[in-house]
């Protein structure tokens, strides 16, 4: 028997994710997402990735600044959705509308819960040098991503992953999850397992300090941010009062103060070995390869990034 099915999403993250499901025998009867943003100096609104892919298979959208209104409750108590599936919507869903007889509330987080509870799942296990992390399936509860888990399934993490890689490969396999996960709740077969409290941690939302490297720090810890928040923030230093984005680098072992070009192949020391930077952006310019920008850029061996 096909479900209906409530979405709520934002990302691109989501979108995979949504397309499974509309591609399934279940009706997708409504999207929700965040309400548009305007964009740049022209102020033109700029409508979220779910949106437009809703908009162009022709799901119904809505974009709602609250949820916790009276209209929304009652929209969704008149409609009356078998699941609502939430996908990094980016907003808490009132205890209102949880509360709902009869509509199971199930959310597609990317941790292996408990671990990396929160905003920035991805980043957060990247940037701590995890071996794997996953895709866990749980119904949602008033509490922050504390609900209990039905599913989980676990994906590898190298020191060459980064945001861009680990975040598609996160996205395809909860496309797959949530159907596998709908065919249990058809078939009233579904086991929801609490999770344990005391393994809980918390990925809190990236601030933009962060994206600053500490050349104090060991190359591959600043190695594992430059991937972690690659494409957006950046990892960023200044050189010669020029902002500069590191897009690539690698870790060398070599040694050299930390904060200095200690090679003419832009290799800079760190606490612990160094990294050789190997593609780069300056501010308000496209990226390039390292070999470019030494074409037309000189670099002093000795001289400090800051």
């Amino acid at each position: 028997m096909a479900l209906k099915i409530f979405f709520m999403g934002t990302p691109e993250f989501s979108v995979p994710i949504l397309k499974s499901l509309s591609d399934s025998e279940h009706e997708v009867a409504q999207v929700y997402t965040q309400p548009p943003k305007k964009k740049n100096r022209g102020q033109k609104l700029s409508f979220t990735p779910i949106y437009e892919f809703a908009k162009k298979n022709r799901i119904n959208i809505r974009y709602p600044e609250k949820l916790d209104t009276n209209e929304e409750i009652n929209f969704i108590k008149k409609k009356r959705p078998d699941v609502v599936i939430v996908v990094a919507y980016g907003k808490i869903l009132p205890s209102e509308l949880l509360n709902l007889k009869d509509i199971l509330f199930i959310n597609i987080h990317a941790s292996l819960l408990p671990k990396w509870r929160g905003a920035a799942p991805i980043q957060r296990s990247i940037m701590n040098l995890d071996k794997e992390t996953g895709i866990s399936i749980m119904k949602i509860v008033p509490k922050l991503d504390a609900g209990p888990v039905m599913m989980k399934k676990n994906v590898q993490i190298s020191e060459k992953t980064n945001f861009s890689s680990l975040s598609n490969e996160l996205s395809r396999l909860g496309a797959n999850m949530i159907l596998k996960s709908l065919q249990l709740i058809e078939q009233n077969e579904e086991v929801f397992i609490e999770q344990n409290e005391h393994e809980a941690t918390y990925a809190n939302k990236i601030k933009k300090e962060e994206s600053k490297i500490n050349w104090n720090d060991e190359a591959k810890i600043i190695i594992a941010k430059i991937n972690a928040l690659n494409p957006n923030p950046g990892c960023w230093f200044k050189y010669d009062k020029t902002r500069i984005k590191i897009i690539k680098a690698v870790e060398v072992k070599e040694k050299g103060k930390p904060g200095y070009i200690i090679s003419d192949q832009f290799v800079v020391g760190c606490s612990e070995n160094a990294i050789q930077i190997l593609e780069l952006q300056k501010e308000g310019k496209k990226s390039i390869s390292v070999s470019d920008f030494l074409k037309g850029n000189k670099i002093k061996i000795g001289s400090n990034v800051k």
